[in-house]
């Protein structure tokens, strides 16, 4: 069978090309063979099901050891109605999961299951299964969100927290590991003791061992995907800079790198005359991806819009390049990590990839786009192309410099003022959509500066988005767009300069600095 690169549920080895993830399955098996209880909490999309599908196997493999797999998605409501629903579901889903299995448990369960009628005798159940197993058992239950927010799984997990802790007497014999896989941090679950009167909580899962395996792909992980495919397909590729590129846009993200694989794969290639991957290519498949609309994109989006303030938040970071520290323990952030908008572990918030950012920031811009503002100030009645196909930046600079100027009044002063960058944004799209694309590459300095390269048909421009912050700042972000020009390769580069002083100056200087020409426009 001819493998793919597999963008939904599982990837099976057999099947699909898949990333090198020995090393993080290695790590984890540490923490399931000594015993630990976790919970593996990622985005969607992340490579979770996937993860749990090879702890499953790298368990069998263990001549002392049994997993038990089941899966809590779509599980009926009637399940959650009470401790006895629960406890026959989940002694039903084992039943199933050694039905077609080659185990002595399977007539045991099946002649025991019936005494299951509430949460006492359920957790006598898994201790007489325990016992009656001659191997360590492992369970393993992916998509436990659908079930978080139900009463009977709250008090499900204390009653294996209790069994946990006192594991090692014969009475209690329990899993000797679990694994659960969700979006949410079930460590932060917390539910109300049985007396209604007793108003403490208590956390029913705070025996968990915390999890810090990285689960995003690095370009080592990636290239024997890459390499794998290559000689299987026939195509050429410096395998090392394509991986590269690929976490570059991505950050490692498993939906991610998979969709931008298998677009060039069945988009981009079969349209070539040569067999070879370039990074062109890569860079071609990051803009098809996002003019497209898909489940983890529409996922991201509805999350921004059903937070109002993680919606606040994000946009402070991408249009107004506001700096926010890093800090996990904050409830606002910690949402926005669950969700995969931001990067884990950084010293400032940072938008967890590219990509993403990029598709935040083009829904900003959409919204700019279709509302009042929008509809009255944005006919530009002007050509933009070169003969040659180049942009003429400049031309569109100085015609933002000029909308700026004449919508500037008292009545929309506040608002050109928080939202001149995504403003700007929203201004150039309609020149280079269908001609080319922009992305962002945010800068941490002292201006506030966001960089924006341009590609517009085999054209490469660096345009420089920054708030005035008088002489010497603006000389220092002269010196990084100069550097940044140079590791791009090019000659000329533009500067698009937001003066806050209420004496404008509206002014557009040409400067040679570095040996780079710079074209600056003030607003």
């Amino acid at each position: 069978m001819k493998k793919t690169f597999n963008i939904t549920g599982v990837c099976y080895p057999h099947i699909h090309y898949v990333a090198d993830t020995s090393e993080k399955l290695r790590q984890i098996m540490e923490m399931v063979e000594r015993g630990d209880y976790f919970v593996i909490t990622r985005p969607r999309q992340y490579g979770k099901s996937t993860m749990l599908h090879f702890i499953g196997e790298s368990v069998q493999q263990l001549e002392d050891y049994l997993q038990i797999s089941m899966n809590f998605q779509g599980i009926d409501s009637k399940w959650h109605e009470s401790d006895a629903a629960f406890s026959q579901m989940f002694v039903d889903q084992i039943a199933r999961f050694f039905e077609f299995q080659k185990s002595d448990l399977q007539e045991f369960i099946e002649a025991k299951k019936k005494q299951v009628e509430d949460m006492d005798s359920l957790s006598q159940f898994i201790t007489r299964l325990a016992h009656q197993s001659k191997k360590k058992l492992v369970l393993l239950i992916d998509e436990v969100d659908a079930c978080s927010n139900f009463e009977p799984f709250l008090r499900f997990l204390g009653m294996l927290r209790t069994k946990y802790l006192a594991r090692f007497s014969p009475q209690h014999a329990t899993f000797h590991s679990i694994v659960l896989a969700g979006v949410h941090d079930i460590k932060t679950l917390k539910y109300k003791i049985r007396n209604p009167e007793d108003v403490k909580y208590e956390s029913p899962w705070n025996i968990a061992a915390d999890f810090e395996v990285e689960l995003s792909f690095n370009p080592k992980e990636i290239a024997p995907m890459l390499e794998e495919y290559a000689k299987a397909e026939k195509v050429k590729m410096d395998v090392s800079v394509i991986a590269k590129r690929l976490y570059y846009h991505t950050s490692g993200y498993a939906f991610l790198v998979s969709k931008l694989c298998k677009t060039i794969a069945e988009k981009i290639v079969p349209q070539k005359e040569e067999r070879t991957w370039l990074v062109r290519d890569v860079e071609e498949s990051v803009k098809m991806l996002l003019k497209e609309n898909n489940t983890n994109f529409e996922s991201l989006i509805k999350n921004l819009e059903q937070n109002p303030d993680l919606y606040d938040l994000v946009y402070q970071l991408l249009v107004n390049s506001i700096e926010v520290s890093y800090n996990i323990s904050n409830p606002l952030i910690h949402k926005g990590v669950l969700y995969g908008i931001f990067k884990q572990n950084t010293i400032k918030l940072q938008i967890y990839n590219r990509i993403y950012e990029q598709l935040i920031y083009n829904y900003l811009i959409s919204k700019i786009e279709t509302g009042d503002l929008a509809k009255r100030s944005f006919y530009l009645g002007t050509t933009f192309v070169n003969e040659d196909n180049s942009l003429n930046l400049e031309g569109v600079l100085l015609k933002f410099q000029q909308f700026m100027k004449e919508q500037y009044s008292q009545k929309l002063e506040h608002y050109l003022e928080k939202e001149w960058r995504v403003l700007f944004m929203a201004f150039l799209k309609p020149i280079i959509n269908g001609k080319g694309y922009d992305f962002k590459e945010p800068q941490i300095s002292e201006e506030r500066r966001l960089d924006i390269v341009v590609t517009f048909f085999e054209y490469k421009y660096v345009l420089e988005l920054k708030i005035w912050r008088g002489a010497k700042a603006h000389k220092e972000g002269l010196n990084q767009l100069a550097d940044y020009l140079d590791k791009e390769g090019l000659e000329k580069g533009y500067l698009l300069i937001f003066d806050e002083r209420k004496k404008k100056t509206w002014a557009q200087k040409e400067v040679l600095h570095k040996g780079k020409e710079i074209f600056a426009v003030w607003v």
